[in-house]
Parts: structure tokens; C-alpha cells; sequence
């Protein structure tokens, strides 16, 4: 029964969430609400604290040999498949915020204590096993034109990748092969996550439901798909200085596009809880970038 839950949500005669026409000027204002609520609820110095440890990682590995190379592009590419698992504490924040609630950095881990945490983690799972099934296909994408052996030195495979035959193929079936993978995980989690924070719904509707919204709106989620990757790959230009601000943005937006096109009002919600007492989170650290209201 527990496992049927996770799958449909606690609601087993709810109606499915139903879901709207969109247009690209909602889109536009999601991104402002985004950013309006990164600015009352700055989070920059933490994605800082991730990214940049994350970055000096792959340095260091890329010290040790040569090896990781080839994998370095699809890895970077790979990880925005994550993407949605990964803002899940940002729609928390959104979602808090617009319910005129005092928001700390500290209720970004309320999402540990949602009804559908158990929804939450299996669709994560999804997503984890998609992005290493592109790692391993772009590795045999690899491996088919260049052989099992790394490369000499980054520019000799910088070499091999722009001026040789092999290259270019490399970059036009890997890419490709690559957007099919983005196109798979975007429809099914678009505004999944989202959508199993603010309702009981399960993972199986979580999907079928931004399958539906992509469906109804093809243009205009395609668009969004757009302006997310566009997004990013400007983030990444200044040192990956930029994507401590896309991010966070991105995060917010997608939780007011899912607001803005999926009405789940037949399916239970998912109440705000209180804190419990005494207990404190290693996210206590910067509670002080959060403006609060002390009564």
C-alpha cells in the first residue's frame, strides 16, 4: 500500500491534476517572480559554497590524468538533467513565501519532512538512473570513434575533437544523442517536483502530469527548455560566478510556471508545518542572508 502511495498519491479517487495554456509572456513573468524572490530571499553564498568545491573536485581529478576528459562535457551537460531534484529546497522557499509565511534558509529542509518524500526521492531516483545511463552511452559514443585509450594531453584531444573527421562526429551523434536524454528528462519532470510538494499526488501522476503540460503546450514549454540551457551556458561564462544567480532563479521561476500552469486543487495538499523544537540544521549558517520579521 505504501509503495501504491508513492506511485499515486495518498487522493485514490482524486481527479488528475489538470493543466493550462501557456503562453511565453508567463513565462517571463515566472522569471520575475523568480528573481523577485531570489532578491527577498538571497541565496547566492550557498550555491557559491557548492559550486565552486564541486569545481576544485574536478580540477583535481583532471590532475590525475586524462581520462575524465572526453566524459568533462557530457558530466557539465549531464548534471542539468538534476537539475529539477536538485531545486527542490528553492520551490520550498517560493512556495512559502507566496503563502505569506516568514521564510528562513532553514525551511528549504522541510521538503525532508513532505508527505510525498517518499514520491520526491523515487522520481530523484529516476533522474539519477537517466543521467548515468547518458554517462555510459556518451562514454560508447566515445570510445566508437576514438578507441578505449585517453587522450595524451587536453590539447591533443582539443585537437582531435575540432580538426578531425572523427571529431566531428563525435560532437554531432553525441549531441544529439544528448538532446534526446534532455527531452526524456524534461518531460517528465518539468514541474513534477513542484507539484509533489504542494500536492499529495504521487510520482506516476507527478510525470504524467508534465508530460501533459508539454503536450498542450509544445511551443511554449519548448521555448522554456530554451531559455533554461541558454541560462545556464550564460551562467558558466564568468568563472561559473554566474550560476550562484541562475540557479536560484531558475529554481524560484519553475515553481511559479508549475503555479501558473497545473491547477491539482481535487488532490490533498501538502499543509506547512511547524518546525520541530529544538532541533537545529547544519543550514543554520546563513539564516542571516534571509531578511526576518522578529514578532
Amino acid at each position: 500500500m505504501a509503495s501504491f502511495h508513492i506511485l499515486v498519491g495518498a487522493g485514490d479517487h482524486a481527479a488528475d491534476p489538470t493543466v493550462r495554456s501557456i503562453a511565453p509572456a508567463d513565462l517571463a513573468d515566472a522569471l520575475k517572480k523568480g528573481w523577485d524572490d531570489f532578491t527577498a530571499m538571497p541565496s547566492h553564498a550557498v550555491f557559491l559554497c557548492v559550486i565552486y568545491p564541486a569545481i576544485g573536485i574536478l580540477v583535481a581529478a583532471l590532475t590525475l590524468g586524462y581520462a575524465f576528459v572526453p566524459l568533462l562535457f557530457p558530466a557539465a551537460a549531464g548534471f542539468a538533467l538534476l537539475g529539477p531534484f536538485a531545486a527542490l529546497g528553492l520551490y520550498e522557499l517560493s512556495r512559502r513565501r507566496e503563502a505569506g509565511l516568514e521564510v528562513s534558509a532553514v525551511d528549504a529542509f522541510e521538503v525532508l519532512r513532505s508527505p510525498s518524500i517518499g514520491a520526491i526521492v523515487a522520481l530523484g531516483l529516476v533522474l539519477a538512473v537517466i543521467f548515468v545511463v547518458w554517462m555510459a552511452t556518451a562514454n560508447a559514443i566515445y570510445t566508437a570513434y576514438f578507441g578505449y585509450g585517453a587522450p595524451e594531453a587536453i590539447g591533443q584531444f582539443v585537437h582531435d575533437l575540432f580538426f578531425t573527421r572523427a571529431g566531428w562526429s563525435l560532437i554531432l551523434v553525441g549531441n544529439a544523442v544528448g538532446l534526446v536524454f534532455a527531452i526524456g528528462a524534461y518531460l517528465i519532470s518539468v514541474v513534477s517536483f513542484p507539484l509533489l510538494l504542494d500536492r499529495e499526488v504521487g510520482a506516476v501522476v507527478a510525470m504524467l502530469t508534465s508530460l501533459r503540460l508539454v503536450v498542450r503546450n509544445p511551443l511554449t514549454m519548448a521555448l522554456w527548455g530554451v531559455i533554461i540551457a541558454a541560462l545556464l551556458v550564460i551562467g558558466t561564462i564568468p568563472l561559473f560566478l554566474g550560476l550562484a544567480v541562475v540557479l536560484p532563479v531558475l529554481g524560484h521561476a519553475t515553481w511559479h510556471l508549475y503555479r501558473k500552469a497545473v491547477v491539482a486543487d481535487q488532490s490533498p495538499r501538502a499543509d506547512f508545518r511547524p518546525p520541530p523544537a529544538g532541533r537545529h540544521h547544519v543550514a543554520d549558517f546563513p539564516v542571516s542572508l534571509f531578511k526576518r520579521t522578529e514578532d
